[in-house]
């Protein structure tokens, strides 16, 4: 099929160059514009770019979809499909009436769950043992399609929204390349979403980081692993942030902050107790829990 291909991060890349390998026609893609990466802000163009640029697509970077101009280009190119992966702006009505069989959208959650920004990460922040992927046409609304495919995938219990990130790129993808062989085949399905079961993913923010040990231990350990890789969570230490980038539940409880044992690291909480696995001191590199708590010389009964 003729596919005019809509997409940012990874995750899209990934689709993307599913698509391609599939034997299908990428006409055009559009993408967000260049950010600046890194401690230096270097201007870098973002990974659907990347692989767009080295298969020799023609790439557009419009700030708005509303000023007329990306109509122009959708006609100009007249694909059968437009496919949208993690693209981060919401289509208007015009341009999904350009393509011969409309538009679909990859979506990383079991709609209708976790409609919006970050899917994967607040199934892993609300403790969630199986999220999915969604194959949908897209309408006006926000993730409100008909569901052409959808794909369950399980969290693992110590599982990073990263790690489950990575995973949910090979689903994606897959799902995606046979949803588009369905609608080229005419075998696709149609099922509306159960809109009054819909709950939504807001886009993450640092001031969800913050924590103390008062909380109980499974939201402890859901919000570290849901956190990371970022804005990653962290607690205060004689006034300074200690990032946890893993954590695990394990058996232990007393006072809320206190340390039950130093090797491993493993500290009591509002109820129950986690191990810190890999934590992050200010002005240092990622280490062991362990290893912090013998620098800080730790001792049965101290508190975070």
């Amino acid at each position: 099929m003729k596919i005019l291909f809509m997409g940012t991060p990874e995750i899209a890349a990934a689709s993307l160059r599913a698509l391609i390998a599939a034997g299908h026609e990428i006409c055009a893609v559009f993408t967000r514009e260049d950010k600046p990466v890194g401690r230096r802000q270097v201007l870098t163009p973002p990974p659907v770019k990347q692989v767009a640029e080295e298969k020799g697509i023609p790439v557009f970077q419009p700030k708005t979809l509303k000023d007329g101009s990306a109509a122009q280009i959708f006609q100009k190119y007249s694909p059968d499909l437009a496919v949208v992966v993690a693209y981060g702006r919401i289509l208007p009505k015009e341009l999904l009436d350009i393509p011969r069989y409309g538009a679909i959208n990859l979506h990383v959650s079991k709609l209708p769950a976790y409609r919006g920004a970050a899917p994967i990460q607040w199934a892993v922040l609300n403790g969630e043992k199986e999220t999915g992927v969604s194959i949908m046409y897209l309408n006006e609304g926000l993730d409100t399609g008909d569901v052409i495919r959808m794909c369950p995938v399980a969290i693992g219990e110590n599982e990073t929204s990263g790690e489950l990130f990575a995973r949910m790129e090979e689903a994606g993808a897959r799902e995606l390349v046979q949803a588009v062989a369905d609608i080229q085949a005419g075998t696709a399905s149609r099922t509306p979403q159960d809109h009054e079961k819909a709950t939504f993913a807001p886009p993450l923010n640092k001031e969800m980081a913050l924590f103390t040990f008062d909380l109980p231990a499974p939201r402890i350990h859901h919000l570290v692993m849901g956190l990371n890789p970022w804005p990653v969570a962290y607690f205060l230490y004689q006034g300074k942030k200690i990032k946890v980038l893993r954590t695990r539940l394990c058996e232990g409880r007393g006072e809320a902050g206190a340390v039950l044992c130093s090797k491993p690291l493993r500290v009591a909480c509002g109820e129950g107790a986690v191990e810190l696995c890999e934590v992050v001191p200010e002005g240092s590199r990622p280490m062991e829990g362990a290893v912090w708590a013998m620098g800080k010389r730790f001792q049965t009964g101290d508190h975070l």
